[in-house]
């Protein structure tokens, strides 16, 4: 809510009555964080455990309002390397004069300090989370706090204690069995002072072990999150189902969440329905709470601080979480050694480029390679179950030691008018049905492959159960019983169909991939586009480059659709009118280029925005996809190039930092028919398929040929649905799209395609 400055005299934090814009979120730093660290080597101070000694934001420290350490690097086994800054003569920062021990926080003095501003913070809050109570203490079945053993979760907890009546809500703590030990200690704490309080406390946990899990399902990655579904999700809604004793009850949520946390919860609202959960409510009581004032609160009510803190730890959460990185990844491993490696066992057992060979087991973990997971490829000993063919018009479904009854699943399915055959093999099951009939109808096609998807890979997590509000999927001794199927198709809408077989699947009849290293060191420079816009027809036989530049520029301009037959293209003629340096102009390309260039393809595909990536890094990654070393390296510094050119001067689609890192960043396209190119070229990419949802296109986790321009421009729900809403405005001819409720539908025209698009652009720019 509000801005705050350090205080010298206490060693801790001042807020004032300043609004706050994107906090830098400060965090107290203990003894324990500095010796793990290895700050010990630099300062004097007592191991103490009560108090901190300073302020960490992101990987600065601040000592009393100096800058006094600096970190850099780091990963699961490398400690970063601390950097202490120097004065105007060179000499370095000492936090105390003449390296005298290091003062602890004043803790008492600073909450009195800020007593006034904390009370202001508290009541507003706590009127919220009153005001939204009685809007709907007559329309939900039951309120409940959603408990994490956090910090932010736990100063939610009290300020709804403050807020609520007793006996109006519950406590749900969501056990993933992948929690820091510390933070199970503070659940019970927690547990145990609630129940004298008369709070029902629920403990939600998964049937299934995380480790089990791991194995089943192969390691999450940040585009396979299974993992959030089976052991966080589901187990809470069956939890909370068992408290209603409702299928269909209706909830609402207190929520921890933070926009100051992320860009991306920088978006989030108080209220909201079906965000978090579908068919429930959610209320974000701390939203606008930054972390300066969530420990204040913490200080000032004597709350239970969860130790994984005072060790380092930036977050409460998983052990090891695909999210999470570099120095996150050193701190927790460093307190959880045995709990951590137990997990990155796992990986390294199911790593089959190691089995192989192609890269060694750390290295693919400090590289990112299981982080980047983005199907079963890779996973050594991966059962293909499920295989599809099609041969003169008859689609073969192949069920290979399936895990379930396929009997069951079809019950989800309308299937009367499909016409399917099935008989058994020695070994499973073969299921074929016309293509023709998959073709006329799409909607019923998808859920019919889906089903037999779910009978193959079925492993009981449970997920389809917690989606099916009608009651009609249990689970007995782990297996789907289906009763009085309504059709909702809820059970359905997951990637892929099924959560196991979307993480372990394996693209299938897929084409050779085209060589990544396009361009062999000879990346298009700006002075080469200049000269190709300037000179047009005459570039070809009057330029500059070598031979070699001169075929390697060709192949970009080929595949982004500049030349045609080794001339001049009309696309590039009206790139020329639009401008090419502009961003609308560089867009286009862009499309082009991702469609048709496997360079730039993986850089879109691999590379995520906002992250660094090291040459290292980013040299592994292309390894563990079998890239030669020259070549990947080759790939990592041909990136450079492209950001020197206006893709990444004026589009804005990455950079690299002085240190050879590459960055991706989120595009900037002033002209939204540039999204409209992408969507169609990412339907014809797709078999044109041009019905779809708005979270299709935004899940990145899908097998797919298209790249969804959401990728390429790095553009999220929040961009997108305003976007799309002023295109369907604007050009209902191409493209119509709602946004009700939970319901969300994007359908692009079946007798318009991506020229079609650039024919408005010609229109414009070339009078046609």
């Amino acid at each position: 809510m509000y801005s705050y400055t350090y205080d010298k005299n206490t060693g801790g934090i001042l807020l004032n009555t300043s609004p706050t814009g994107f906090s830098k979120e400060p965090r107290p730093v203990y003894a324990a964080e500095l010796d793990i660290l290895g700050f010990d080597k630099y300062w004097k101070y007592d191991r103490q455990i009560e108090f901190p000694y300073m302020w960490a934001e992101a990987n600065n420290y601040w000592y009393r309002g100096t800058l006094v350490a600096k970190l850099k690097g780091g990963n699961l086994y490398t400690a970063p390397e601390i950097i202490i800054p120097t004065d105007e003569n060179g000499i370095p920062v000492s936090p105390e004069p003449n390296g005298k021990q290091l003062r602890p926080i004043d803790i008492k003095a600073m909450v009195e300090a800020n007593r006034e501003m904390i009370e202001i913070i508290e009541q507003t809050t706590v009127k919220k989370i009153l005001a939204i109570y009685k809007k709907y203490k007559d329309k939900v079945d039951l309120f409940h706090v959603a408990f994490s053993g956090g910090k932010d979760s736990a100063v939610l907890l009290d300020l709804v204690k403050k807020a609520l009546p007793k006996g109006s809500f519950v406590v749900v703590f969501g056990d993933t069995g992948m929690e820091f030990p510390d933070t199970y200690d503070v659940v019970e704490k927690t547990r145990k002072e609630c129940e004298e309080e008369g709070i029902p406390f629920y403990i939600a946990k998964s049937h299934l072990e995380p480790k089990e899990s791991w194995k089943l399902f192969g390691p999450p990655s940040r585009a396979l999150r299974w993992c959030c579904s089976v052991h966080k999700s589901a187990p809470q809604i069956m939890k909370l189902r068992e408290i209603t004793g409702k299928n269909d009850y209706v909830g609402l949520d207190f929520v921890g969440v933070r926009a100051h946390e992320s860009i991306a919860r920088s978006e989030y609202e108080y209220e909201n329905y079906g965000k978090k959960q579908k068919g429930q409510y959610s209320h974000n009581s701390i939203l606008e709470w930054t972390s300066a004032e969530i420990w204040l609160y913490i200080y000032a009510n004597n709350i239970f601080i969860n130790e994984a803190y005072k060790k380092g730890n930036v977050r409460a959460g998983c052990l090891l979480c695909p999210m999470s990185g570099g120095i996150s990844n050193f701190m927790r491993r460093s307190n959880y050694t045995k709990e951590i490696d137990e997990y990155v066992q796992i990986i390294k057992d199911t790593n089959e480029w190691d089995k192989n060979n192609k890269i060694d087991s750390e290295t693919y973990i400090t590289s990112g390679g299981w982080i980047n997971r983005r199907s079963g490829r890779g996973i050594y000993g991966n059962i293909i179950r499920y295989k599809e063919s099609t041969e003169n018009g008859v689609i073969s479904i192949e069920l290979i030691n399936p895990l379930s009854d396929w009997h069951e699943w079809i019950k989800t399915v309308e299937a009367k008018e499909m016409n399917y055959t099935v008989k058994k093999t020695q070994n499973g099951w073969l299921i074929q049905i016309s293509e023709l009939i998959m073709k006329e109808n799409p909607a019923v096609g998808k859920i019919f492959r889906q089903a037999f998807r779910k009978a193959a890979y079925c492993s009981g997590c449970k997920v389809c159960e917690t989606n099916c509000k009608n009651g009609r999927i249990n689970f007995e001794s782990g297996k789907a019983k289906i009763t009085d199927c309504l059709h909702c198709n809820e059970c359905h809408d997951l990637p892929g169909g099924c959560l196991m077989y979307n993480s372990l699947k394996i693209p299938q009849g897929e084409k050779k991939m085209k060589a990544i290293n396009r361009f062999d060191d000879h990346a298009p420079k700006l002075s080469w586009l200049v000269s190709f816009f300037k000179n047009k027809e005459k570039f070809f036989d009057d330029n500059d480059l070598g031979p070699n530049q001169f075929t390697h520029f060709k192949l970009f301009l080929r595949d982004a659709n500049l030349i045609e037959n080794n001339s001049y293209s009309s696309f590039a003629e009206m790139i020329s009118q639009i401008g090419w340096e502009t961003d609308t102009a560089q867009g286009l390309i862009l499309i082009n280029l991702v469609a048709n260039n496997a360079q730039l393809e993986w850089y879109v595909k691999n590379l995520e925005i906002g992250v660094n990536y090291s040459k290292r890094t980013a040299e592994d990654m292309l390894l563990a996809i079998e890239v030669k070393k020259k070549a990947a390296q080759s790939v990592v510094r041909s990136f450079k190039r492209f950001t020197e050119t206006p893709l990444g001067t004026v589009l804005h689609f990455g950079y690299v930092t002085d240190d050879g890192s590459l960055v991706r960043t989120k595009c900037s396209v002033s002209d939204p028919r540039v999204i409209l190119y992408g969507l169609f070229k990412f339907a014809e990419k797709c078999n044109n398929y041009k019905e779809f949802t708005l979270a299709t296109l935004l899940n990145d986790s899908i097998e797919r040929d298209g790249v969804s321009p959401t990728r390429i421009f790095g553009l999220d729900r929040e961009d997108m649905i305003p976007i799309l809403i002023g295109l369907s405005a604007k050009y209902p001819e191409f493209i119509t799209a709602s946004f009700t409720h939970d319901l969300e539908k994007i359908t692009l025209a079946e007798d318009k395609t991506s020229a079609d698009v650039l024919d408005l652009f010609k229109e414009e720019y070339t009078n046609g």
